[in-house]
């Protein structure tokens, strides 16, 4: 057998390994530091052949695989520390540089000095690359380096490194656009349960309904990832904006004419990896397919989304004068005749609090509904991080271009949609003739595009 099946062989037998039980090893004595010290100069200095590199570094890759999350944050540690750039020599090559400017070794000069900034942890991490899987261990662990990073920021030099590095590495230019349907590989459709972040796949015939001929299902691929989708989006196909989740997840309900759809409705947009977070490559996805149904539906005019607020009610929470405001003195006089004398009412607090059964009382939900509208148009407008929407799905489609065109009240009745946000989920729509402006403004001083009746009932 070949150097590299030993090193594929090698690799797949530890993630086995690994995929069965969280700690296979323990915290790393002195001892094992500096055995893991030697493996990572070993490394660095790339000494040998091919086979010989990509050898050390499966090992060097099957030695962190073993170790617990304490093992895990000391390793790291390790690259962050003792494997940047070598102090002497970039102050050697930056001095060399500013005496050769204006003369024919400067550009020597600046050759070597690039040399200099190049730090040892980048040698080691692309030889990781280089190693079957590879790829996919260097996504999971960036996903280890950011769980570290928020108590230990002398990580982040090795997290702006191989963030560059996978940022050019999932450059949109080497991804795969796929459709997923009901016949694609059950490995494939076990990780579209398992990576659904928006709305929970909760059986084979709740995900076939979802693959069904008035659906469609996209995701983007890298080609050393083939199994891995990075980004998905499920689209339903109908002949108008969608405003209610409920329906299109009903898996009783009858299949829509695709042929007569005028409208797509991107209803859940998942990104699968934690580690390439930072890396962009979503709006690529929507616009490559928007152009696929474009192609295969030529009658659709409209294509939207059913998104959820997920940060709504916390920001409440936050700020509970803005939630006070909401409400005029109509809707006062509404709640008072249901018994609810003002904000300190226990029912209101409950409702602040995020607790769900308040949904299930019709005349409570009707007193508060256009209320929780205006916060909602509120929040999406107003509601800021910095320049940005606090709103995270807010920040991706309208960083897009696309426009807030309605809320919907009640659309998501599931328990995760009344403690996020009330129930509440909005329509961004993405208009071909507005895009690029939209994204210009909202890019050059984070205006958000809005449709006149999400103004309207914000400003009220």
């Amino acid at each position: 057998m070949s150097g590299a099946g030993l090193v594929s062989r090698g690799l797949n037998r530890v993630r086995e390994l690994v995929a069965s039980a969280t700690h296979l090893g323990k915290a790393p004595d002195e001892s094992d530091l500096e055995r893991l010290r030697t493996q990572l100069q070993e490394c660095a200095e790339g000494r040998g052949g091919e086979v010989s590199t990509r050898q050390r570094a499966a090992r060097l890759a099957e030695t962190y695989l073993r170790l617990d999350d304490a093992g895990r944050h000391a390793f790291l540690r390790l690259i962050a520390h003792e494997f940047g750039p070598e102090p002497a020599r970039v102050a050697a090559a930056h001095a060399a540089y500013q005496a050769a400017i204006g003369t024919p070794q400067q550009w020597d000069a600046e050759a070597e000095l690039r040399g200099a900034l190049r730090s040892r942890r980048l040698r080691i991490l692309t030889q990781f690359n280089a190693i079957p899987q590879g790829v996919k261990f260097l996504v999971d662990l960036r996903a280890d380096l950011l769980r570290f990073i928020a108590d230990d920021p002398l990580l982040k030099p090795l997290d702006r490194e191989l963030e560059t590095r996978l940022s050019a590495w999932f450059d949109v230019g080497f991804l795969e656009l796929q459709r997923i349907t009901w016949s694609s590989p059950a490995a494939l459709l076990e990780k579209l349960v398992e990576y659904e972040a928006v709305h929970e796949i909760r059986s084979w015939k709740d995900l076939k309904n979802r693959l069904d001929s008035d659906r469609r299902c996209y995701a983007f691929f890298h080609p050393r990832m083939p199994l891995e989708p990075l980004i998905f989006v499920q689209v339903a196909l109908l002949e108008e904006i969608a405003d209610d989740v409920q329906r299109l997840l009903d898996i009783e309900a009858p299949l829509a004419d695709a042929g007569r759809a005028t409208t797509a409705i991107f209803y859940s947009i998942s990104a699968t990896q934690k580690g390439l977070r930072g890396v962009s490559f979503g709006n690529f996805l929507l616009k490559r397919v928007i152009d696929d149904l474009k192609r295969d539906f030529p009658r659709l005019k409209t294509f939207a989304t059913l998104s959820p607020m997920p940060g709504l009610v916390r920001w409440a929470q936050r700020d509970p004068e803005a939630f006070a405001e909401a409400f005029n003195a109509t809707d006062w006089k509404r709640l008072d005749a249901l018994g609810i004398e003002g904000g300190d009412s226990p029912r209101l607090a409950a409702l602040l609090a995020g607790d769900p059964a308040w949904a299930a009382d019709e005349a409570l939900a009707q007193a508060v509904r256009e209320p929780l509208l205006r916060l909602g148009a509120r929040y999406l407008s107003e509601a800021r991080r910095g320049d940005r929407p606090v709103d995270s799905v807010a920040r991706f489609h309208l960083g897009n271009g696309a426009r807030i065109e309605r809320l919907n009240w009640l659309a998501d009745r599931s328990e995760k949609g009344l403690r996020h946000s009330w129930g509440l989920m909005v329509n961004y729509l993405y208009d071909p003739d507005s895009l690029e402006a939209n994204l210009e403004n909202f890019a050059a001083n984070g205006s958000i595009a809005a449709s006149s009746a999400v103004r309207r009932l914000a400003r009220r």
